[in-house]
């Protein structure tokens, strides 16, 4: 199971527990549901915050290809003036 899988499936069940809690009323269902709630909110969160980690590491990852390829041009440079 991939993760997209794994967070669709999650977040049906938590939003069928709520709407179970909504329709039958009763206060353990109540709290149950207002936990779920919870947790899908921090669920999202925790989404958000590793997209926003995905993505600093894509930029770190294009910030150390870039640095590569410089340091090769100036060694080159400098391989260059010495000859």
């Amino acid at each position: 199971m991939d993760d997209q899988v794994f967070q669709n499936r999650l977040l049906k069940l938590l939003e069928e527990i709520k709407q179970l809690a909504e329709l039958k009323g009763l206060t353990m269902y109540s709290e149950m549901g207002e936990k779920c709630e919870d947790l899908l909110k921090s669920f999202k969160m925790l989404q958000e915050t590793l997209d926003t980690l995905r993505l600093n590491i894509k930029y770190l990852q294009f910030d150390l290809e870039t640095t590569k390829k410089e340091n090769i041009a100036l060694r080159k440079k400098l391989e260059e003036r010495e000859s």
